[in-house]
């Protein structure tokens, strides 16, 4: 077939754009990309453009929008590429629909009566990737559960934990966080402190339902504060033209 003649510098063609083409296409809307990026994305299984005879990388129309959702969620969501890759892998289709669609808002059962599952120390060490090290020093600052038994949340902390340590963000980095949640989570008591401490199991059970939503709520702009203060990190940076 023709197409598998293709050389890296055909922008475009009916099996599908180079990689080259792909970056130029998305360059508006993500202005940090590059070619690198795109490979990067690639060796980590998040995309799989085919190959032509000659190795070349054709990416169709549906690798295309899957790059403009992992781009989008990276960008406006700050979520690392293995959430991003679980979010992904839920589609039901395998196909990529838009950002909001992909990143749906997941709110912890805080009234939930059912038993929580837990691991063990080896398990949940198999499962996250983490050693006994980074475990210890997590549990040291209040981070996960101390003991041998572990739950869901502490299980994506410490996955959480895994991939900051490659940053150089270590647990006692992720204490002033900590402490935020601390506060956090003291000012939504106040609010529905009366609620809560209501002798009548309705109004408890919903002071319980609001402090789900109010937790909702208060992540949502917590995140939009972070984009506020990131964006002033980046504007602040000197332009390429200064740099030249």
């Amino acid at each position: 077939m023709q197409t598998e003649l293709l050389s890296p510098d055909d922008e475009d063609t009916a099996a599908g754009r180079t990689i080259g083409a792909v970056c130029d296409m998305l360059k508006p809307e993500f202005p940090d990309l590059s070619i690198s990026k795109l490979r990067y994305l690639e060796d980590q299984e998040l995309v799989t453009p085919r190959r032509t005879s000659g190795g070349y990388r054709l990416y169709g129309p549906r690798d295309v929008e899957r790059l403009r959702t992992i781009l989008t969620l990276q960008r406006d969501e700050f979520l690392p590429l293995k959430v991003i890759r679980e979010e992904l892998d839920a589609m039901r289709t395998g196909a990529v629909a838009s950002a909001k669609q992909a990143r749906r808002i997941k709110r912890e059962n805080l009234g939930s009566t059912d038993a929580v599952k837990t691991f063990g120390v080896e398990e949940i060490l198999s499962m996250t990737g983490a050693d006994r090290s980074l475990l210890k020093s997590l549990e040291q600052y209040g981070l996960v559960s101390a003991g041998d038994r572990f739950d869901d949340t502490d299980r994506e902390v410490i996955k959480a934990a895994v991939e900051l340590r490659a940053y150089g963000l270590e647990p006692r980095h992720l204490r002033t966080l900590k402490v935020a949640a601390e506060r956090e989570a003291g000012l939504l008591e106040q609010v529905l402190a009366t609620g809560l401490k209501s002798p009548n199991p309705d109004r408890r059970q919903e002071a319980l339902d609001s402090l789900e939503s109010l937790a909702a709520l208060a992540s949502h702009v917590r995140h939009l504060m972070l984009v506020q203060e990131l964006r002033h990190v980046v504007s602040s940076l000197p332009s390429s033209q200064e740099t030249a």
